[in-house]
């Protein structure tokens, strides 16, 4: 039968490898938007593609949303949401890998990151309903008091013991 200290610990673990499995994919994803080369080009073979193989005329209202999705994808909007992304991602990785390593600082950083993002997530979640952004919400807290009620009963190596 496992004791409560085992159960805690694997629950830290769970929590860890989240944590390393988002800050992994935002990585990815804020890498892609930042450094991808030849997007440009690429976008600009797919409205190609669009023209020549639907028959669409210039005035057509499909390849006038794909030129506005080209201008998005092109701007300096997109790097910035890249650049957040590769800074976030950061953070959740640092977060993971220190519980991970059952650091206490890590998971001190771990509790105040998660606990700033529950404001935003809430207005969100008031603005644009969704069970998924409820769902995340009701995760992030109670990963936080989780983490709390562990920090105030001493630190992972003690609770190890």
């Amino acid at each position: 039968m496992s004791t409560p200290a085992t159960r805690q610990h694997i629950l830290l673990k769970l929590i860890a490898a989240e944590k390393i499995a988002k800050g992994l994919l935002l990585l990815g994803a804020g890498f892609g938007l930042v450094f991808l080369e030849r997007r440009e080009e690429w976008f600009q073979d797919v409205i190609v593609w669009v023209n020549d193989e639907l028959l669409l005329p210039h005035g057509n209202v499909i390849l006038f949303l794909l030129q506005k999705i080209e201008a998005f994808l092109l701007g300096t909007r997109l790097k910035a949401i890249g650049m957040l992304a590769l800074v976030y991602s950061a953070v959740l990785l640092t977060e993971g890998i220190g519980v991970w390593l059952e650091k206490r600082w890590a998971e001190w950083l771990m509790v105040i990151a998660t606990a700033s993002l529950v404001p935003l997530e809430a207005y969100h979640l008031v603005h644009r309903p969704s069970l998924v952004k409820l769902a995340l919400i009701a995760v992030n807290v109670a990963i936080v008091i989780y983490l709390i009620l562990v920090l105030r009963r001493g630190s992972t190596h003690t609770r190890r013991a």
